[in-house]
């Protein structure tokens, strides 16, 4: 940790002396920014739309960002924006990213600009939230591109802005998500050498950043398990082989998988059933069940030495009930990894924008993001920004993905300074 901190601290000294200095008007730019900034974050709270749907927030975006008169591409990935920023100084080519989809998630929130949309997903009519602060997110990039583009002459290098539909997954068997951002080459043309991401944290101090070096987010896996039986009377459960009993049986039997059969303390995991089905009549015991439900780790060869511990449990459990199971996995994320030379020479653009004291290093994240299949491309940092009102135990904070998910807005501009420093500091490091 000494070694760490001496390092951390003679980075910052290097980034003061060299890195190329904001503009004078920064200070005054970011002043009259803010309001329009929740004024945007507040318009696309009460307008959200699903992943791939996004059809009037992506429009929304790219006619804002035409009228600062740089490069925008739109439609991309579907519903997604691309701008291009070419600063007036040499430098690096590099991209800030901002997801926009929402959830189907009926809001409990008593906001004036709660959202009262609804739509479909999965065949069933739902709410529409964005629960896990997308809209910030979009806000904070756009007001950022707001700010670079005043600052256009002192800008180094270019900066690519990607405003990104359906990280929250594509429905169906669509495409979506960074991976179509990536496979539409966005990173190549032109060449990005470091991506940039932050996401809110309802549960995080208002305008702190926390980072994590190395493995920061948990990949997250999919899995379904199908238990076939054979089907009986209620009465005569002998008559038959019971694949929901067999399916309670294996639910427990994966939880030993975590908390018997993992070494712990190299890094989490978790294995999480969500659905069961089964049956139709309380008195036939049916022929199968089907569970599906989501693997979390944080570390390659732990998550391919869990995927062997599921079927292995499933298929030897299912055995001893006179039952076969069938299991199938689908990786929905790549572990979200924060390259370590990239963090220790970004570092200190983090705590200039922030203050130091309102940085700290976080601890293993067991929720997932798309965000790091960008990582496969170019360096990549993702941090998390505080919006947890003062005063307010985070316990006590809507936790994502709800309906009582709720964030402090003033804390959203320490983004629009964090996306800013980085851009001018990695620029001259560069």
């Amino acid at each position: 940790m000494p070694k760490l901190l001496l390092s951390l601290l003679m980075g910052f000294t290097f980034i003061s002396s060299s890195a190329q200095e904001l503009p004078k008007n920064y200070g005054q730019l970011l002043k009259e920014v803010e309001p329009q900034l929740i004024s945007w974050r507040r318009h696309f709270h009460e307008n959200p739309e699903l992943s791939n749907r996004e059809f009037n927030t992506g429009k929304y975006i790219a006619d804002y960002l035409k009228t600062l008169g740089i490069e925008v591409h739109y439609p991309v990935a579907k519903t997604g924006v691309m701008a291009i920023l070419k600063g007036g100084k040499p430098g690096p080519v590099v991209a800030l990213r901002a997801d926009i989809d929402a959830l189907p998630v009926v809001e409990r929130v008593p906001l004036p600009f709660a959202s009262k949309v609804t739509s479909e997903y999965g065949g069933q009519k739902v709410g529409v939230m964005h629960a896990c602060g997308h809209d910030s997110h979009i806000s904070i990039l756009m007001a950022t591109a707001k700010l670079l583009t005043a600052m256009q002459k002192e800008v180094p290098g270019t900066v690519v802005f990607l405003f990104q539909p359906a990280e929250e997954g594509a429905p169906g068997t669509e495409e979506g998500g960074a991976q179509l951002m990536i496979k539409e080459g966005l990173l190549d043309n032109p060449k990005v050498e470091a991506v940039f991401g932050l996401h809110i944290n309802s549960q995080t101090p208002v305008g702190t950043l926390k980072y994590k070096s190395g493995a920061f987010m948990a990949s997250a896996d999919w899995f379904t398990i199908k238990v076939n039986g054979r089907g009986s009377h209620g009465s005569q459960p002998w008559g038959g082989v019971d694949p929901i009993s067999a399916s309670a049986q294996i639910i427990e039997g994966l939880q030993h998988i975590v908390s018997r059969q993992m070494d712990l303390t190299k890094a989490p995991v978790v294995i999480t059933v969500g659905t069961i089905n089964s049956g139709v009549r309380n008195n036939i015991i049916p022929e199968t069940a089907v569970m599906t439900g989501t693997i979390r780790t944080l570390d390659t060869k732990m998550q391919k030495e869990v995927y062997e511990r599921i079927k292995l449990t499933a298929e030897t459990i299912a055995a001893s009930s006179g039952a076969t199971a069938e299991v199938s996995f689908e990786n929905k994320t790549l572990v979200t990894y924060n390259d370590p030379a990239l963090v220790l020479k970004t570092l200190p653009s983090l705590l200039k924008a922030a203050g130091a004291e309102n940085v700290s290093e976080s601890t293993w994240v067991t929720g997932a993001e798309d965000f790091s299949f960008y990582g496969e491309k170019a360096p990549s940092f993702f941090f998390n920004l505080g919006a947890l009102p003062k005063g307010t135990a985070p316990k006590d904070a809507g936790p994502h993905h709800t309906a009582d998910f709720y964030l402090d807005e003033s804390g959203f501009i320490v983004g629009v300074k964090a996306f800013c420093q980085l851009v001018f500091d990695y620029g001259k490091l560069k």
